[in-house]
Order: structure tokens, then sequence, then C-alpha cells
């Protein structure tokens, strides 16, 4: 026998504290009673505290309270094989994490907030496969798809502006690298989202665009951060923060290039959307876009499912119950 949930089980030490108030409640109305009359009053009343009704009723109620909780914790024995289909979509994410994410327009940080954002995102899947590709200068594929959830996070929160050593933004190798990722995946729709403030110094995005188009590939732009940018702040490696300069000595302002992240999403079918306080964008692409998708067959695979026995437990506390309620507390004696 198993428990499909053996942590209701631990309020079991419930009953031990509904015995102690039966204790304390029987031994009060003895008290009650005696000091309203006496002995010989009493009898001639031919009233009666009997304790062993009291027990009995005592006794159903304890057992009653003992199903009920059994019946929570699904008992289960006996199983059958069944083979188990599982469905869902392959998404793959495209995280920038060069040093303009670091500005702080949104709040904590651009990148910051990202990660925050695609843990959101994780709760909303059920069976999705999800991968992870990190790109500055270059790119790279820090978790492949997966249903893993757990090992996908330990790769989000790994995430930072040290993931690329090459600080610059390379778009178009982090498109071609999505491409790679799904070379081996047989799926009607593939979803690539990219999380970035769309400054591009390197590469042409735009024809890399058209080539993950050309592989059946829709790519979701999330923008990230505003429009009039703000200045990049760096940590230092002798402790606190410096604004960061380029090589003439200019502070160096990151602001958001919607143009060419809506450029990207139009050529190959896909949406793009801005990030905002409210509504980051993430959950609005898999509720309005992905969700339609066909989901594929990721996997079938028997597994044993387990009869429930949890009916047998409830009809007793039930039946207890009603017994409980039935029986007299007093008795009268001729």
């Amino acid at each position: 026998m198993r428990f499909a949930h053996p942590e209701y089980l631990l309020w079991l030490w419930t009953v031990v504290s509904l015995g102690f108030f039966f204790v304390w409640s029987f031994r009060r109305k003895q008290r009650l009673v005696k000091n309203m009359a006496s002995a010989d009053l009493l009898k001639e009343m031919k009233v009666d505290v009997s304790r062993r009704r009291y027990v009995v009723r005592f006794a159903l109620l304890f057992f009653a309270v003992t199903g009920f909780l059994l019946a929570l914790a699904r008992p289960q024995w006996g199983y059958e094989w069944q083979e188990v289909k599982r469905q869902g979509l392959d998404i793959m994410l495209v995280i920038d994490t060069s040093r303009s994410m670091l500005t702080q327009d949104v709040r904590p940080n651009r990148l910051a907030r990202t990660k925050l954002a695609v843990e959101d995102l994780l709760k909303k899947l059920k069976g999705d496969r999800i991968g992870l590709i990190t790109f500055a200068g270059k790119a790279f594929t820090v978790c492949p798809l997966t249903v893993d959830y757990g090992g996908f996070r330990l790769s989000l929160d790994d995430l930072d502006t040290k993931t690329i050593p090459l600080g610059v933004t390379n778009l178009s190798e982090a498109i071609h690298e999505a491409i790679r990722g799904y070379n081996q995946v047989d799926s009607k729709h593939k979803a690539v989202i990219i999380l970035t403030d769309g400054e591009n110094l390197q590469g042409d995005p735009l024809k890399a665009a058209q080539a993950a188009k050309e592989k059946g590939i829709r790519i979701y732009c999330v923008g990230i951060g505003t429009r009039e940018g703000e200045l990049i702040r760096i940590p230092k490696s002798s402790g606190g923060y410096e604004f960061l300069k380029d090589a003439s000595g200019n502070y160096v302002k990151s602001r958001l290039n919607e143009n060419l992240l809506q450029k990207i999403a139009l050529t190959t079918g896909g949406a793009y959307v801005r990030a905002s306080g409210a509504e980051f964008g993430l959950g609005l692409i898999y509720d309005q876009e992905l969700s339609k998708f066909q989901k594929r067959e990721i996997k079938s695979q028997m597994e044993k499912r387990y009869h429930e026995r949890f009916q047998i437990p409830l009809a007793a506390a039930l039946l207890l119950l009603v017994l409980e309620s039935l029986y007299p507390f007093n008795g009268r004696r001729s």
C-alpha cells in the first residue's frame, strides 16, 4: 500500500489533541455536576454522567477523524500498467547577457527582471520542453530542450553578464544558435523567444531571421528597456559600481531598439512585445500565440497506475460520524 499524499498523515496529531480535549471536557463536566447537587440528590434525580457512554462516543469520533485523514492521504494499492503519451510544445528561450542588460531602466536591472519573468513562464508549462541560449558577442546553448524544469532553473540562475566573455551584442549569432538547437527536432511548430534590449553591434540579424523562417521557426521578441535609455552601471572588481565608458571615454547609454526587434519578428511570422512592469510579455506570448500551436508527442512510456482506495476510509468515517451523533452522552438509571 502507498499514499498519494502522505503529508496529510502528519495531521494525525490533531486526533491526539482531540483525545486530550475530551478527557478535559469529561472531567470538567463531572466537577460541574457534583458542584450543582449532592450525591444523594443526584441519585434521587436518577441522572448519571456515564463514563462508558462518553468513552464509546469519543472512540467513534476518534476513528472518524482518523478515517477522514486517511482518505485525504489517498491510500492506493494494486496497479496496472498503462501507456502514457505526453504532448507539449518546444520553446527555445534566447537571453541577452551583454553588459547593456545591466541597465536599470527596468528594476532591478534588465537581466534580473528577465530571469524573474522566465520563472513565471515556467509555472505555465505543463509538459512543454524548454531550452536556453545565452548570447552577447557569441551565443551558447546552456540548456538544450528539456522537460526537466529543475535543471533548467539551475542554468537560468547561473546566467550573468560574465557568462559570455565578449560583452558586445550579436543577435544574428543568437538566432543561428537557436536554429542549430532545432536541427534534430521533428516539430511542426518551432518557437524561439528572444529577450533583449535590441542593441546589435555585430552581424546581420535580419538575414539570420530569414534563415530561421526557411527552417519553419517563428521568432518572438520581447523588448526590455526604455526608448530613453539609461547609463550602464557595472560592478567594479574592487567593489562598488561604475558607469560604462566607450573607447573615447564617453559614458555609454543603452536604449531599447524596438525597430530591429519588430523587423525580426515580422520576418518569421512571430510577434513583438515590449516588456513593462505590469506585463513582461512572456505570459502574453505563451497564452495568445504558443498555446495555439499544435502540440506534438514528446514521448510515450509505460507507467504504473495505482488503484485509488480512499473511498474505504471515507465511507467508514462518515458512518462513524453518523453513529457518534446518534449516541447519547448521558444515561438515566431506573
